[in-house]
């Protein structure tokens, strides 16, 4: 029986020649046919962007898009080979299969679940998902792929959105439970910390949501051409890190 939360449809292997204007990759298929496919990662992908590197490709055949490829994830060589997810748009979708078969420990005892939920002093933000019951829980997802010896890190650059929904988490305990869960898009990471180097206040905002009550998840998957898998929790550290 397969332990996939989120099955790939058939993938397609290249090589990465380029990547330019955030949203764009020029990729050469195996069978040497030159590409340009859809980059659904924007952020500056530190240190997973390596041009020359093995990466997978889905097609898609709807006349509506642009672009008919999309790139999946891409492997990289050190220490050992290791795929790492870069579509930003899968990992609310494979939270949202976990939540609905309660892989999750920390989050089983709910009734609903709903996404997308309208939420914080001005009403201008939406959580990704608020499993209803007493408490409440809302969870807001992060994508991390960025990685230093074994230790995944979030943010790999200054995030003022990922601020303000720490800023907004510390305000729902004890009314409600607040987590921050971690999407470590790579299975060689066994730690998990604030990415401070990157974006000081952040790291000093996480401590501050956990002393105010706010859960910390680091959800550890496995990524393959194949599918998705949970691997269970990252160990949190919040030394600071000046690399």
């Amino acid at each position: 029986m397969s332990s996939f939360l989120y099955h790939y449809p058939p993938l397609f292997p290249g090589i990465l020649k380029r990547r330019y204007k955030r949203f764009l990759a020029d990729i050469e298929l195996e069978t040497g046919e030159l590409i340009t496919a859809h980059c659904p990662n924007t952020g500056p992908m530190t240190d997973v962007c390596e041009i020359g590197a093995p990466v997978q490709v889905s097609y898609h055949d709807n006349p509506k898009r642009k672009l008919a490829y999309t790139w999946e994830m891409i492997q990289l060589q050190k220490p050992e080979p290791i795929w790492v997810g870069v579509n930003t748009s899968l990992p609310n979708r494979v939270i949202k299969l976990a939540l609905e078969q309660r892989i999750f420990p920390e989050l089983k005892d709910y009734e609903t679940l709903k996404t997308e939920v309208v939420y914080g002093k001005d009403r201008r933000s939406r959580v990704d998902f608020l499993l209803t019951g007493d408490p409440p829980i809302y969870v807001e997802v992060k994508n991390t792929t960025w990685a230093k010896n074994e230790v995944a890190l979030f943010p790999d650059t200054v995030t003022d959105r990922g601020q303000k929904h720490l800023r907004e988490l510390m305000e729902l305990p004890p009314k409600a439970r607040a987590v921050m869960l971690y999407f470590i898009n790579r299975a060689d990471c066994e730690q998990f910390s604030p990415g401070e180097c990157a974006d000081p206040v952040y790291g000093e905002l996480l401590r501050q949501a956990i002393a105010k009550g706010v859960e910390i998840l680091p959800c550890r998957f496995s990524v393959t051409p194949e599918g998705i898998e949970y691997l269970g929790l990252a160990e949190l550290n919040l030394s600071k890190r000046s690399t």
